[in-house]
């Protein structure tokens, strides 16, 4: 057994220095889904390291959004991010976008599209690769940090949460157009 001279916090020390480089370096999914798509930059715990990306609950159509493993072959799990009016808009189902549908609950549905509405606008900062509603840059969305089975894939909850609260791994994106 060995004993350190800081009294036994220097295993306390290393585990925090261990926990904070994962928070820095992410592990990298292996996203096979076809762009345009938005995937979390950090695979997390997604088992096939196919990554997070944004879909709807339940097969094909669904009103509520969650994060979900990116399918290879793409459809509900495929949005792109239109750089104005700051639309994010499903690929399966181009009339439909996403819509921060209550602030306190901090939730997302897929709405028809309504570039009016402040509730469907977002912006991306591309230096910290968060997506903030157009209205409140300190917000952000998030992914749950618990994971739960969906079938042979992965899921876990969509969340709007405070970005200065909220560790990088589970709010930092990528947006595949091309």
């Amino acid at each position: 057994m060995m004993i350190d001279a800081t009294g036994g916090k220097g295993a306390f020390v290393a585990i925090g220095l261990a926990l904070m480089a994962h928070s820095v370096a992410a592990d990298a999914p292996v996203v096979q889904t076809p762009s345009p798509v938005i995937y979390l930059a950090d695979n997390l715990d997604e088992a096939d390291q196919l990554g997070w990306c944004i879909d709807t609950l339940g097969r094909g159509f669904g009103e509520t959004l969650q994060a979900h493993s990116c399918k290879p072959q793409g459809g509900d799990v495929q949005f792109a991010l239109e750089a104005a009016p700051g639309l994010i808009r499903s690929v399966a189902f181009p009339d439909h976008c996403m819509e921060v549908l209550s602030d306190a609950d901090a939730t997302f549905g897929l709405m028809p599209c309504a570039p009016d509405d402040p509730q469907q606008h977002f912006t991306y900062n591309a230096t910290t690769q968060a997506i903030s509603p157009a209205n409140d840059a300190e917000l952000c969305v998030s992914v749950g940090a618990d994971s739960r089975s969906a079938g042979p894939f992965m899921s876990r909850d969509l969340l709007l949460t405070r970005c200065i609260d909220t560790d990088p791994i589970y709010r930092s994106w990528v947006i595949a157009d091309e």
